[in-house]
């Protein structure tokens, strides 16, 4: 328990003696009722109870930050890291700015922040594992990084970069409200550190001393209707109508004069030139996620086609599920899909806490997503197991694996759609983000099979222009997801421009390279089904011109997705710092705050010493825990 000290300095002691009963969003700032049961039990801390003795201790708490004060001395990251024992890459609290004006009339706002404790915790919803906690306890979202395997999504789904993923560890983590100081009436140690009193806490709506303003946003601060943060601010001086942020990001912050808000806006920092850039697009952190969804896509689409195709009476997918074919290609699809799982699993921090994922089936898509994808596995692998056995048994078997199967292509390749709905991520919260998925299933789908076919000789013209019309078709619907993308992010206003810019600049040869790709595939599968071409060769070229059109376009996915974000700084939190370091070398010097990406070298040896070392009891209780929640 965090001991104080009998001379604390009264700027470090909570001092809420009345609070309102409602918050701005229309939520009880009271967390629990004043006769629930659970404020008579114990708080505990460090394992250790806390008898209830602070009287707001059941009432939603929350940071209030008075830009006009902060000098950006890092005094709150300092504490904050030094309390937490941080390593120098890692900050709960983080300091950037904005700028705007021009001499003598410069104004620069200086921002400091951490987790916002919100009402409506996205990563928490959002953690697969069961990471994270909403406490009644002072409204505090508390994350344990022992339960975590490094996925990861909590820092996709977050807008305000709380959660902390660490490339050395593997594990996330975040602030956490100082509890152990709000429970002998501290505040946090960021705010007992401030400088100038910029920042403060206490009972949320409840207005400091000698403040004036509680807004819920200021320049550079993400949108607030995701998850209504507990985190109100102050900022009276006048400013410029445009900030601008110093890091890499290309984006600024405009004001409205219709509200008088300022909202963020494309700020073309690097030109206009259209270029490459290959190596950062083909050597993206992601290229685990772009080896998964493509295989799983491919995969699925090939299952769904081959056993709807026979259950419905479509003669030529009929023929190729009766040939010899079919074991082949139904190994090669078992062999695919258990190479994306590895290298999805392989990515995440902690790979050997893989079975954790299946812990937020109420809540987390990525769990959803998880459960789905492995109930078609099952339902595959035993497709394919009594596709070896004859009689009518054997057949009964067969239709329910394959029954399995499709509700797993169902449930689970919605949920690998819906995770990535993310309103933090604009870029991806679009419909193209289904037509792409299902385009891809589509045309890669149908590319298996044709190629199973065409192995074994097996491949009349009547199927494979049935197969090279379903690859037209899957192209087809992602270049019109793309068309109808590419107009939705031009018409933009908000970060999904920044994402528009990258896309016609950082990335712009290979963005075209990829849509003439896609419009050629279109074209010549077209031409395939309608004249009967279907010879190895045109469904080799149609396999290059796919597989190139689809892994350029996966990589684009990835890297050109530009969050809701707090600014940074010249160095610190700057994504185009972070990658000149890593690629110059100066993130060997770790007093930049800089590492390399280091977990994903996880060694084999590792896991079997982390089996040996895991009881017989531990492991029952984790599989217990898997399927009961």
């Amino acid at each position: 328990m965090f001991p104080r000290r009998e001379n604390e300095p009264e700027y470090a002691l909570l001092n809420d003696a009345q609070s309102q009963p409602l918050n701005r969003y229309g939520k009880p700032i009271e967390t629990v009722p004043e006769n629930d049961p659970r404020r008579r039990e114990d708080f505990v801390i460090n394992d250790e109870p806390q008898e209830p003795v602070n009287p707001n201790r059941y009432k939603q708490h929350g940071f209030f930050f008075t830009a006009d004060n902060c000098i950006a001395c890092h005094a709150c990251e300092a504490a904050c890291s030094e309390k937490n024992d941080n390593p120098a890459h890692l900050a709960f609290r983080s300091v950037g700015f904005v700028e705007g004006g021009s001499y003598p009339d410069y104004r620069r706002i200086n921002i400091s922040m951490a987790c916002n404790h919100c009402d409506n915790p996205v990563c928490l919803k959002g953690c697969p594992t069961r990471a994270y906690t909403k406490f009644a306890e002072y409204g505090a979202v508390l994350q344990d990084p022992d339960i975590c395997f490094g996925c990861g999504y909590c820092t996709w789904v977050c807008p305000y970069n709380a959660p902390q993923l660490d490339p050395v560890k593997g594990q996330v983590s975040k602030c956490n409200m100082c509890v152990d100081r709000l429970e002998v009436g501290l505040k946090p140690a960021c705010v007992s550190a401030c400088l100038g009193k910029a920042l403060e806490f206490g009972v949320i709506e409840n207005l400091p001393e000698g403040r004036e303003q509680a807004k819920t946003e200021i320049p550079g601060f993400p949108r607030t209707d995701i998850t209504h943060p507990n985190i109100r601010f102050q900022q009276k001086r006048t400013l410029p109508r445009d900030m601008q942020r110093v890091d890499s990001m290309p984006l600024k912050y405009h004001k409205d004069e219709r509200d008088g808000k300022f909202k963020p806006v494309l700020d073309p920092k690097e030109g206009f030139e259209r270029k490459w850039s290959l190596k950062k697009l083909l050597g993206s952190h992601e290229n685990a996620h772009i080896a998964f969804t493509l295989s799983a896509q491919a995969v699925m689409g090939a299952f769904v086609l081959l056993v709807l195709g026979n259950w419905f009476g479509v003669a030529p997918l009929q023929n190729l599920q009766q040939s010899q074919a079919l074991l082949p290609l139904l190994l090669t699809m078992l062999g695919l899909m258990g190479f994306g799982m590895f290298k999805l699993n392989m990515h995440l921090g902690k790979p050997h806490r893989f079975y954790r994922g299946f812990y937020n089936l109420r809540l987390s898509p990525v769990s959803r997503e998880i459960a789905g994808v492995t109930l078609f596995f099952i339902g595959l692998g035993g497709y394919t197991l009594f596709n070896l056995f004859s009689g009518g048994w054997a057949r009964l078997v067969t239709n329910i694996m394959a029954a399995v199967g499709l509700f797993g292509v169902g449930f689970g390749g919605y949920f690998m759609y819906k995770l990535y709905r993310i309103p933090a991520r604009p870029y991806w919260d679009h419909w193209h983000t289904g037509a792409a998925f299902t385009g891809t299933g589509l045309v890669l789908g149908s590319l298996l099979l044709a190629f199973a076919g065409l192995l074994f000789g097996q491949l009349s013209i009547v199927q494979g222009r049935l197969l090279a019309g379903l690859a037209a078709a899957g192209l087809l619907l992602e270049g019109i997801g793309l068309y109808f993308h590419y107009r939705s992010l031009g018409h933009s206003e908000s970060e999904a421009a920044a994402s528009f810019y990258e896309q016609g600049t950082t990335y712009g040869r290979s963005y075209w390279l990829r849509n003439l790709l896609l419009l050629t595939g279109i074209l010549w599968a077209i031409f395939m089904a309608a004249s009967g071409s279907v010879g190895g060769w045109a469904f080799g070229l149609l396999l290059v011109i796919a597989l190139a059109s689809s892994i350029l376009g996966r990589a684009m996915f990835y890297v050109m997705v530009i969050p809701t974000t707090m600014p940074g700084a010249f160095f610190w939190k700057n994504k185009g710092f972070v990658e000149h370091a890593r690629e110059a070398g100066l993130a060997d010097m770790p007093q930049l705050g800089v590492v390399y990406e280091s977990h994903h070298a996880f060694k084999l040896g590792e896991l079997l010493q982390t089996i040996r070392e895991t009881s017989m009891k531990e492991k029952l209780i984790q599989f217990r825990r898997i399927f009961t929640g």
